[in-house]
């Protein structure tokens, strides 16, 4: 069946050809497909054989507006409890669709087929489903595993170059926080490589979601280690709430950069590891100047759904390979960020 990794509860992921590997382990009852207009257009037989609902695009349809259009239609088609949702997409969409299957009548089993590099590295693995409340990022969710996550590189070619250097950053940010043997492979790396070689892309996507694996399978509920997989996501939720000129992928990119000035400012990080890091986000091209005045984040980030009263967990790279968790107050917080 291809190469797959065991992530928690029975969820797997699983490298290959979408409609070969849907053929084998697609459970025999009704499917009913969560996808958006975009997948409509550039993967249409994949969602065509099945019922499906539309969402509308963008990071502003994560939200409850969203939710309840499509249990309206899921009530509508007569959706009952043995139903199957099958997410296809984006990070966007298999949140949504995880987050309605999760709920409807109590919670209906679902799997994903994700079609952008950031969701096969991230987005659909590890069971996060959440909506956006108030500009503040996945603030409503739970905690669900899909049945299965497919990763079939031939379906990241419609990518543009953008879309696909987003999901470079959380390739970054995981190599750096648990995979140095992938640092090093980035490095050799161009970014014309991946794209055109999916043999080593998949190679890569699948040494990242066998970290993310091991630490969700330690923490499904991001009680303690599991928080390491935010690194550089407390600058990058700040910039996203504070203005849209940055893609997810991007924002990250930043807050990478920022917190990797932190930790050698602190003497956390070496210079040497330091400098590969700021060379391997440069590397693959991300622009790692502020889009908006240092304020503005700060304030972000004190809504920030992870704090703890008026302190905050910071993940800090200490090696490539390696991080340490701080809790820092908001006070302690600015003076270094």
């Amino acid at each position: 069946m291809g190469k797959h990794i065991e992530v928690v509860g029975g969820s797997s992921v699983y490298m290959g050809s979408a409609k070969e590997l849907l053929e084998k382990i697609l459970p025999n009852k009704r499917v009913i497909v969560i996808s958006d207009a975009n997948i409509d257009r550039t993967h249409r037989d994949l969602i065509a054989p099945y019922e499906h609902i539309l969402i509308g695009l963008g990071e502003q349809v994560k939200s409850f507006a969203t939710l309840e259009e499509v249990y309206r239609q899921l009530i509508n088609m007569g959706a009952d409890r043995s139903v199957f949702i099958l997410g296809v997409g984006g990070g966007i969409v298999t949140d949504i669709a995880g987050f309605v299957a999760s709920t409807y009548m109590r919670g209906v089993e679902f799997g994903f087929i994700t079609t952008t590099l950031l969701g096969s590295v991230d987005a659909s693995v590890g069971g996060k489903n959440g909506v956006n409340v108030g500009g503040f990022k996945n603030m409503v969710g739970v905690f669900s595993q899909p049945k299965f996550v497919i990763c079939d590189t031939s379906l990241l070619h419609s990518l543009s170059d953008r879309e696909f250097k987003a999901g470079m950053a959380e390739v970054i940010k995981t190599a750096i926080l648990g995979d140095a043997e992938l640092f090093e492979i980035l490095e050799k790396t161009s970014f014309k490589e991946l794209r055109k070689d999916d043999s080593l892309l998949e190679d890569i996507i699948t040494r990242a979601v066998a970290v993310k694996a091991a630490v969700v399978a330690e923490d499904e509920r991001e009680k303690g280690r599991r928080r390491i997989l935010n690194l550089g996501h407390t600058m990058a939720h700040a910039i996203e709430k504070s203005t849209s000129k940055m893609n997810h992928g991007e924002a990250v990119a930043v807050g990478l950069y920022y917190i990797t000035q932190s930790a050698l400012s602190q003497q956390i990080l070496s210079e040497e590891d330091a400098g590969r890091i700021f060379d391997l986000i440069e590397q693959y091209g991300f622009n790692t100047t502020l889009p908006v005045e240092r304020k503005q984040i700060l304030k972000a980030i004190e809504g920030d759904k992870k704090r703890s009263g008026d302190a905050l967990h910071l993940i800090l790279p200490s090696a490539i390979g390696s991080v340490t968790d701080r809790l820092l107050t908001f006070e302690e917080l600015k003076s270094i960020l």
